[in-house]
């Protein structure tokens, strides 16, 4: 598998995210030598983790407030970037990224080199496609698990005409401005540099395959190849009775009503203190990043 890897360099001029990566490597299912995949590993080793978990098109600056507060309170903070965001390496070809292949590389890092355990999760977006089908695969290693604006399509759900509009941009933009399309995912308005941090990992449009192909991978049919593994994670869902927060905005027209699922099928969900997080986009890290942290720690702090 051919891959590029963005300089170092691109990232040292970022001024509002001090926390440095860490490497894993990730097996090659094609059999080359290993994927490369940074992650965030800040707090005190002894401190109860909370692994939080991006998606598209962002990488793990998106949860720089998130991190500073869950770390002040005393949490170990595991924040990776997905294989072809951030600092992890980009396969160059769109044909080397699906949907099974990013769950295993996940899985890799987190258990095989991290042997990461109690975990509590925080995912959005795709960080929720991936990380739902972990907790499935691996529950014994997961306490409790948050989800605001996500969720675990099988395919068989009505898809947002706001979704289907990214996905015909995504494939027919001559450029994706990555900076932009997360900065048109929040309410706030984001500065110049921030925006400049999300374009980072992505030196030109070759950097970019992951970012184009992710919109396709999601499950929007019955007949996707990720439709029966999607079905056997909710059948494992549907019986997990550890704590289970849904903590949505109110600003996201992507995943509107997305929590009902949840809320419906999962025992977990039952009594815990589910949040609306006013004032939030569809990146609501950026938005509401301190009071999505406190709301983590509050849920840790729970039991």
């Amino acid at each position: 598998m051919e891959r590029l890897r963005t300089p170092d360099e691109r990232f040292d001029s970022i001024g509002d995210f001090p926390y440095r990566a860490h490497y894993g490597e990730v097996t090659d299912p094609t059999g080359g030598p290993p994927l490369r995949v940074a992650y965030r590993d800040e707090g005190p080793r002894d401190g109860s983790v909370v692994l939080l978990l991006h998606g598209e098109p962002s990488w793990s600056y998106l949860y720089r407030s998130i991190i500073t507060g869950l770390r002040e309170t005393g949490h170990r903070v595991i924040a990776p970037d997905l294989v072809g965001f951030g600092q992890s390496d980009k396969p160059s070809s769109r044909r080397d990224y699906t949907y099974a292949r990013h769950v295993e590389w996940m899985r890799e890092l987190l258990v095989d080199v991290l042997d990461l355990r109690d975990i509590t999760l925080f995912a959005q977006d795709w960080g929720s496609l991936i990380g739902l089908r972990l907790v499935a695969q691996h529950p014994e290693r997961f306490a409790r698990v948050a989800i605001g604006n996500g969720g675990l399509p099988t395919g068989e759900e009505r898809v947002s005409e706001a979704f289907t509009a990214w996905q015909e941009f995504s494939q027919s933009a001559p450029t994706l401005p990555i900076g932009r399309i997360v900065a048109g995912g929040c309410l706030r308005t984001l500065s110049d540099a921030e925006i400049a941090a999300y374009d980072a990992p992505f030196p030109d449009e070759t950097y970019k395959e992951g970012a184009r192909e992710f919109p396709l991978l999601v499950p929007t049919s019955p007949a996707d190849p990720a439709h029966d593994a999607n079905v056997a994670a909710w059948a494992v869902l549907t019986q997990w009775t550890k704590p289970f927060l849904c903590c949505f905005s109110d600003g996201d027209a992507i995943t509107r009503g997305a929590q009902r699922p949840f809320l419906e099928l999962i025992p977990g969900t039952s009594g815990q203190p589910h949040a609306t997080i006013e004032g939030g986009g569809h990146f609501l890290q950026e938005d509401r990043g301190a009071e999505i942290a406190q709301l983590l720690a509050d849920f840790v702090a729970r039991g």
